[in-house]
C-alpha cells in the first residue's frame, strides 16, 4: 500500500532523513525512536508538507513526490497530527463535516460516517453542538481522530497521539487504535513504545534519521535495544 525507499531530507545543512526505507501494507505499523529521531519529518514527507532531497514514496501505485497535500489526501491517507488542528469556533459537528466535505468518496457518506464516529465517541455526539474549542484535551483529540474517519480513508497516520493526555486516556487511546486497525491500515509514529507495540502488528525503530530495527511487536518487546533503551527495563 505505501512504500518509502531511500528517503533523505535535509534542514539547512542537518541531514535528517538518511537513506530511510520502509512500508506498510494492509496493517498497523509503528514508527518508534526518541524526539529528533524523523518521525514526524517523515510524517510530513508522506503526507506532502516537506520535500525529500532524493528518494520515493508511494501509495496505491501513486508516487507523491509531487503532490499536493490536499491531493495526497483524496488518494486516501488522513493524518492525525501532533498538534490538535481544529476549527476551534465551529462546533463539533461542523469540524467532523469538514473530515469529509472536500473529498469526493467521502462526500456522499457523510451521514453514515458521523454516526461511524459517534459510535466509537459518545461524548463527542453529546457535544456535537459545542465550539470544539471548549473540549477538554482528550475529548479534542478524539475530535481529530474523528474528523480523519471522516475523509473514509485507506490508510490512517497518527503522529505522536498521545502527547500531552494523561495515562488514563491513553490507555483508551490505544483501544482506539486497535478498533481503527480492523477497519484500515495504520502508521503510528509514538514515543509510548511499550503499549504502542501491543497495539500494531509490526514496526520500525528509527534513530538519527535512518532506520535501525524492525520486526513484528513481540519481536520488538523482546529485543533487548528496545526494552534498554525505550522501556527502562
Amino acid at each position: 500500500m505505501l512504500s518509502v525507499s531511500g528517503l533523505n531530507h535535509y534542514y539547512a545543512k542537518a541531514h535528517i532523513l538518511r537513506d530511510l526505507t520502509l512500508s506498510i501494507g494492509a496493517e498497523s505499523v509503528g514508527l518508534f525512536g526518541p524526539n529528533g529521531a524523523g518521525k514526524t519529518t517523515l510524517v510530513n514527507a508522506i503526507t506532502g508538507f516537506v520535500r525529500p532531497r532524493s528518494g520515493e514514496i508511494m501509495f496505491a501505485g501513486n508516487s507523491l513526490l509531487r503532490l499536493q497535500p490536499h491531493q495526497i489526501t483524496r488518494l486516501g491517507i488522513a493524518t492525525v497530527p501532533q498538534g490538535r488542528e481544529l476549527f476551534p469556533f465551529l462546533s463539533v459537528h461542523a469540524n467532523l463535516e469538514t473530515g469529509a466535505a472536500y473529498i469526493p468518496q467521502a462526500r456522499g457518506h457523510m451521514a453514515e460516517s458521523l454516526e461511524s464516529v459517534f459510535q466509537m465517541f459518545p461524548i463527542l455526539k453529546a457535544r456535537s453542538r459545542q465550539p470544539a474549542g471548549t473540549l477538554s484535551g482528550g475529548e479534542q483529540r478524539m475530535l481529530v481522530i474523528g474528523r480523519a474517519l471522516m475523509s473514509k480513508p485507506k490508510l490512517m497516520i497518527l503522529d505522536e497521539p498521545t502527547l500531552g493526555l494523561q495515562p488514563s486516556l491513553v490507555t483508551e487511546l490505544f483501544r482506539t487504535i486497535r478498533e481503527i486497525s480492523q477497519q484500515m491500515a495504520v502508521f503510528l509514529a509514538e514515543q509510548n513504545v511499550r503499549q504502542s507495540l501491543k497495539s500494531v502488528d509490526r514496526g520500525y525503530v528509527i534513530e538519527n534519521g535512518a532506520i535501525a530495527l524492525e520486526g513484528t511487536s513481540e519481536d520488538l518487546l523482546d529485543n533487548e535495544h528496545v526494552r534498554r533503551a525505550y522501556m527502562g527495563v
